[in-house]
């Protein structure tokens, strides 16, 4: 008998095993709250199953993702990232994610980590939504403008609501697995 799953992760190896064992799960960890970030910005207007196929070109490009060492990229690692055909290679995507690399330690700065700032936007606990049908999903929520908006006066570039909203499925803020899917009770259980 096979698991119920969330349509959308159907198809590929890749995208099952990014659905079973890390979509939704609450992430706490700043390495990967800035990897999130990357990628989720990188995905804008593309699909995320072209990301996932790129996350390790994008791991060893942006070196672990730590945010310390990619804060200090300057114009000879962002022509080294332009050439890269292990990343999207969009000028403005690139550009975007070495100042989100600044932006995101000031936010380490002022609250100790990046998982002290972000997880006051649901009030500390992952919101679990109980969604039925595709149909049920939205693209974005009060939470996730909320955050994009602090985020925009801080100085991110690529976290509009929308990107914020799929950043904020992926890291565990919220909960949207479909409630017939096998992995929502086990994701819900999760802080």
């Amino acid at each position: 008998m096979s698991k119920e799953r969330c349509p959308w992760c159907e198809g590929t190896p890749i995208m099952l095993e990014y659905h079973d064992t890390e979509w939704g799960v609450p992430v706490h960890d700043d390495i990967h709250f800035f990897e999130k970030l990357i990628l989720d910005g990188a995905q804008a207007g593309l699909s995320w199953l072209t990301i996932l196929k790129k996350r390790e070109g994008y791991r060893a490009a942006y070196r672990g993702f730590d945010p310390q060492v990619v804060a200090r990229f300057g114009e000879k690692e962002s022509a080294e990232l332009l050439l890269n055909a292990g990343i999207v290679r969009n000028r403005a995507k690139i550009a975007a994610s070495i100042g989100n690399a600044r932006a995101f330690l000031k936010v380490q700065e002022e609250f100790g980590s990046f998982d002290a700032y972000v997880w006051r936007f649901v009030n500390g606990a992952p919101v679990q939504n109980r969604r039925r049908t595709m149909a049920d999903f939205v693209a974005s929520s009060a939470e996730s403008d909320a955050l994009s908006r602090d985020l925009l006066k801080r100085g991110f570039k690529f976290v509009g609501t929308t990107i914020i909203y799929a950043f904020m499925q992926a890291a565990g803020l919220v909960n949207d697995h479909l409630v017939t899917c096998h992995r929502h009770a086990v994701v819900a259980r999760m802080r």
